[in-house]
């Protein structure tokens, strides 16, 4: 076999290789004789067809498939003896493959950059140090109040924090149609868990009033008849009631798991999720600047394989969360692109450490982080054996844990400073429209790539919006 390598700009390579013919002929002689011990054939017994005849009833299929798999092989061999790095597979532009010629063909493909990694000792990371307070453990039970209200029937006109019962029907140009009633239907004002001009018209409402609103409906409402249309709605008033907060006390307190121990267990268990939600916090943030600065500080030359694999990775994530149906609902590719680089290069500097370092995933926090995952299920056992059948998900599992061990190598070297800050201001809590249950403590929802042979993958990914009701 004959190789020559040349490179054809950046990261991209050009292999040029020649299979003597006599290689080529001796592959297909002998898939031709195995073929004959085996070919049905009209006309012969099994195995029994003379091999002129298998010869020309399979001779082109037999050599377009010893082709194929030779150009494979050999450029596999090549690959090996060159000690080449392909981001991805190759590009196969042929120039000979007809009889009695030697096969010849070039592979266009890209190699994966030199990654030298600078020493993390010049990496600065700012450490937030916070407590949980009495008052912290306060403020966030009363935010558990919030989450569960009590409503009270009132009888006045609605107003806002007010809960609504309503039937309506839905009248487009006048005409009902099929599905266009509903019954029972509650809306909290001002949660904007309806239409806006269903909350306003649901103002100063009383029980037993019937109310007409005219509403737009946008255009990629559900409801394919009401979509891009204004309609009307018909409404009838069944209940106004009024919201308030439930006393803290042991129904309170059965609502959020505590059986026993009244009001000093349930802080004590308020706190320790407060605590455990403010370390998972002061983590992300700390592993977010060595991402940060991983990626700053040592910029690489990217395969565009490899980039535009992530940037189709990114718009599929966007197109499932805004839930898209079609191939043209599909976000443009633009606003992807840096996160994609950004991924790709992170991946190479992280598999980098861990070939440099000689990291090897700790099965104890693997252990860790698969408990921490079925914990809140309703039968962990039964998530955590389909975990443990999953190989895809359990090497999801043990790339998140080698990244973090990553980060933990990279902090051990770099100067970290501490930060004094409120459980408020770490957490976000007691912003506009910040909303913590005690019972889903705030976790970290980074996604991590699988594996490959060449890197290891990150990715962080946004959290999925919260849907609003829109069909009332």
């Amino acid at each position: 076999m004959e190789v020559s390598l040349s490179e054809t700009g950046g990261l991209t390579r050009r292999l040029d290789v020649a299979v003597p013919a006599t290689e080529v002929a001796s592959e297909v002689a002998q898939r031709l004789k195995r073929l004959s011990r085996t070919a049905r054939l009209k006309g012969f017994r099994p195995g029994k067809a003379p091999l002129a005849v298998i010869t020309k009833q399979f001779g082109e299929q037999v050599r377009a498939e010893v082709v194929n798999d030779l150009m494979r092989s050999s450029f596999a061999q090549a690959v090996s003896e060159r000690r080449l790095r392909p981001a991805g597979g190759p590009r196969i532009e042929p120039i000979a493959v007809g009889p009695g010629t030697d096969l010849r063909y070039a592979a266009h493909f890209e190699v994966l950059p030199e990654v030298r990694i600078k020493a993390p000792d010049g990496i600065s990371v700012e450490r937030p140090s916070a407590v949980v307070t009495d008052a912290d453990v306060d403020a966030m039970i009363e935010n558990m109040r919030a989450q569960r209200p009590v409503f009270t029937p009132v009888d006045r006109g609605a107003r806002e924090s007010d809960r609504v019962l309503i039937d309506y029907q839905t009248r487009l140009e006048g005409k009902a149609f099929e599905g266009s009633d509903a019954s029972d239907v509650s809306i909290v004002l001002g949660a904007r868990q309806a239409m806006p001009e269903l909350e306003e018209g649901l103002k100063g409402a009383r029980a037993g009033e019937q109310r007409a609103v005219t509403a737009a409906f946008p255009a990629a409402h559900p409801n394919k008849r009401l979509a891009g249309h204004s309609a009307e709605l018909h409404i009838s008033i069944k209940r106004v009631e009024e919201q308030s907060l439930p006393a803290v006390d042991e129904e309170f307190f059965r609502a959020y798991g505590v059986e026993q121990g009244g009001l000093g267990q349930m802080r004590a268990e308020v706190r320790s999720s407060m605590e455990q939600e403010l370390a998972g916090v002061i983590r992300k943030r700390m592993r977010q600047q060595v991402l940060d600065a991983l990626y700053r500080d040592n910029p690489l030359d990217l395969p565009r394989t490899l980039v535009e694999e992530q940037v189709q990775q990114l718009q599929i994530e966007a197109a499932r969360r805004i839930g898209a149906r079609e191939a043209s609902q599909i976000p443009p590719r633009e606003p992807f692109e840096e996160p994609a680089r950004r991924r790709v290069a992170l991946g190479l500097l992280l598999s980098q450490v861990v070939q440099t370092q000689g990291l090897k995933v700790d099965r104890e926090r693997v252990r860790v982080r698969l408990e921490g995952l079925v914990a809140d299920y309703p039968n962990p056992d039964e998530a955590r054996r389909a975990y443990q059948q999953s190989p895809d998900a359990m090497r999801e599992i043990e790339s998140a844990v080698l990244e973090d061990q990553v980060v933990d190598w990279v902090l051990s070297q770099a100067r970290v400073t501490e930060r004094p800050m409120t459980f408020a201001e770490l957490t976000g809590f007691g912003r506009a429209g910040q909303a913590h249950e005690h019972d889903h403590a705030a976790h970290d929802h980074s996604a991590h790539d699988h594996h490959h042979d060449h890197d290891h993958g990150h990715a962080a990914h946004e959290h999925e919006p919260a849907s609003q009701a829109s069909d009332t």
